[in-house]
């Protein structure tokens, strides 16, 4: 039996960064050989080292939205609202705290020019709520809503982009894509200049990427939906380095994702676009990624499930307990990893 206590590590709470690295190249990158075991801890801009021409890097250029809004009741109570899965125009599923302020019906307002109204729930316990404004509801979640950092991050982001990455494009994740965010401008300039081609997909992070896997077996474990979009250039990228045997490498647990979702058995991508459920744990056989560019996950996460099938459980835990000797720092504004 697949067991999610077999994925615990012992974390100092000290090591879980607050902050992000400051310029965003300078967190630290410990690169792991798959083929044979070889650990080396570098400075992330060091990673052109292990680039060569011709490899792809696919990166997720979704957008954070500032998806945290704070609502009153017509009785004054005061509720927090998290926006997850837009349905329509002005539908959206959310998180509501405290629930038992949303019920169906519940008309719950932000300010002068925007308010919304409970009309289902989910079976999970998600709301269902309709908005009310006047205008553009992106111009207006701009002003009136704030950036929904993780619960272990404690500390104000002084400079809201940077839970953004450099290439963000499309407005729809409640999360940031974390493994892009050590990305400069200036180091995929270099990337580019050296003949490696970077190919753009989008999957929207919902909130379910930090929700506790609950089930003790895996199997029984169901997996969040999201939104995922692979254009016709990303595919035509992606299948001519699968082609000439050249390495595609994911930036991010949510490239993984995508890109799996949609590789055929050779690895082969279609444009296309959809919501996937994928959950990718040992033993899982990779279709299309080579390498992975990652942060270092939460225990008993889907995230390290993830990392764990593609470079085996015993090594990921082995390196990460490593990187806890090393006093390396984890989570969303932590430091890198790249396995190849």
């Amino acid at each position: 039996m697949l067991l999610k206590s077999d994925y615990d590590y012992e974390l100092p709470e000290e090591l879980i960064a607050q902050t992000p690295a400051e310029p965003r190249d300078s967190s630290r990158l410990l690169v792991y050989d798959r083929a044979t075991g070889k650990r080396e801890h570098r400075i992330f801009r060091d990673i052109k080292e292990y680039l060569r021409p011709g490899d792809v890097l696919v990166v997720n250029n979704t957008k954070v939205l500032p998806a945290r809004l704070y609502a009153y009741t017509k009785n004054g109570g005061k509720v927090e609202v998290l926006l997850l899965k837009r349905r329509d125009l002005n539908e959206w599923e959310v998180l509501v705290r405290p629930g038992k302020k949303a019920k169906v019906g519940a008309e719950l307002i932000v300010s002068e020019e925007l308010s919304l109204t409970v009309v289902d729930r989910t079976d999970t316990g998600e709301r269902i709520v309709r908005f009310h404004f006047d205008g553009v509801f992106e111009d207006i979640l701009s002003r009136l809503g704030s950036m929904p950092l993780p619960p272990y991050i404690h500390e104000k982001l002084k400079d809201k982009d940077r839970y953004q990455t450099v290439y963000c494009k499309t407005d729809g994740s409640a999360a940031a894509p974390t493994a892009g965010l050590h990305f400069t401008q200036e180091l995929l300039a270099e990337i580019r200049a050296m003949g490696v081609e970077i190919a753009e997909v989008l999957l929207h992070v919902g909130l379910g990427t930090f929700r506790p896997v609950k089930e003790e077996d895996l199997t029984h474990h169901v997996m969040h939906s999201e939104f995922y979009k692979v254009d016709e250039r990303a595919a035509e990228i992606v299948n001519a380095a699968k082609r000439e045997g050249r390495r595609v490498i994911a930036v991010g647990t949510t490239s993984v994702r995508t890109l799996e979702t949609v590789a055929d058995e050779q690895g082969m991508l279609r444009p296309c676009s959809g919501d996937t459920s994928i959950f990718i744990y040992p033993p899982y056989r990779f279709k299309c990624v080579d390498a992975l560019i990652t942060n270092f996950h939460l225990p008993e996460s889907t995230l390290i499930m993830l990392v764990s099938a593609f470079m085996g459980r015993e090594q990921c835990l082995s390196v990460y307990r490593e990187a806890v000797e090393e006093r390396y720092r984890f989570f969303s504004f932590g430091d890198a990893m790249m396995i190849v």
